[in-house]
């Protein structure tokens, strides 16, 4: 999915974010004369890698269009501790109303890069792509797709519309591997088959229904590099995701069995938000 599609739904999602923060209205920012004028600076307090620039700049739109945002850096870039990000000038009000929401998409989708950027170097020169799950924040789906991206890991499916992804209880509503395929290709032909799969013998009857991806769930690494040649062997060969109890400490090794494709949750899921800090200058 292009990047244009996952940035579709920031002004939404920023009019939300500022709704439950400002309510009524920020009470503490009238302390300040609404004339005064102002000037910030926000720092990163360690490492990262940038995602967020535009969620920023939508959230200070939307609290008054008299702000002006300077940025020093661009979403994927690499930051070191102590640098700044971007500065801010104008009412001193709104630069405060607009700071924790900005700070917060900008903290949480930077850490999201920065966890995917991690990841993504540990598998590099294997030829393998990490993928992403569903395993997203609430409400921020879309933006976490897109950090992920500019941490140079790779999008699963988005949401339900846009792939199957056929599990076990799928297989058994449907009576069976072959039954959930060929309904799958039918209602909705052209759109991506997976299938998850826990033992060859089911590996066999997706390759055999003509899956498009085969999810191996769990396989151990000798299974993993086994259901590789038996699908390379197949006439119809699908593409190959490893899945399940993926760690740092396993994924080098599971990348060089051959695998398309790792998914892996905690890139959405597990990830700290990235410490910044915003000063009046």
């Amino acid at each position: 999915m292009a990047n244009t599609q996952l940035l579709r739904d920031i002004p939404a999602t920023v009019r939300t974010a500022l709704a439950e923060d400002i309510g009524d209205g920020d009470i503490t920012a009238r302390l300040i004369p609404a004339e005064q004028q102002a000037k910030a600076r926000v720092i990163s307090r360690e490492d990262a890698v940038i995602c967020g620039v535009e969620w920023v700049n939508e959230v200070f739109r939307q609290v008054d269009d008299n702000v002006r945002v300077n940025w020093l850096v661009s979403d994927g870039d690499n930051v070191a501790a102590n640098q700044a990000l971007f500065e801010l000038e104008g009412p001193a009000r709104s630069l405060l109303t607009g700071e924790r929401s900005a700070l917060n998409f900008l903290q949480t989708l930077s850490a999201t890069a920065t966890i995917s950027a991690y990841y993504a170097s540990l598998v590099e020169g294997t030829g393998v792509k990490l993928l992403d799950t569903r395993k997203t924040i609430p409400g921020l789906r879309n933006a976490q797709k897109y950090a992920v991206t500019c941490g140079g890991c790779y999008n699963h499916r988005i949401g339900l519309y846009d792939a199957f992804l056929i599990k076990e209880n799928h297989i058994m509503a449907c009576g069976s591997i072959a039954n959930a395929i060929t309904t799958a290709k039918r209602n909705e032909p052209g759109k991506p088959v997976e299938v998850e799969v826990e033992s060859f013998e089911e590996l066999q009857q997706a390759l055999d229904a003509n899956a498009d991806i085969v999810m191996l769930d769990n396989f151990d690494h000798a299974g993993l590099r086994l259901a590789v040649q038996k699908n390379k062997e197949h006439p119809t060969p699908a593409k190959l995701e490893a899945s399940g109890g993926i760690d740092e400490s396993t994924l080098r090794s599971i990348a060089e069995t051959g695998v398309d494709y790792i998914s892996i949750g905690l890139l959405t899921k597990d990830c700290k938000a990235v410490d910044l800090s915003m000063r009046f200058i």
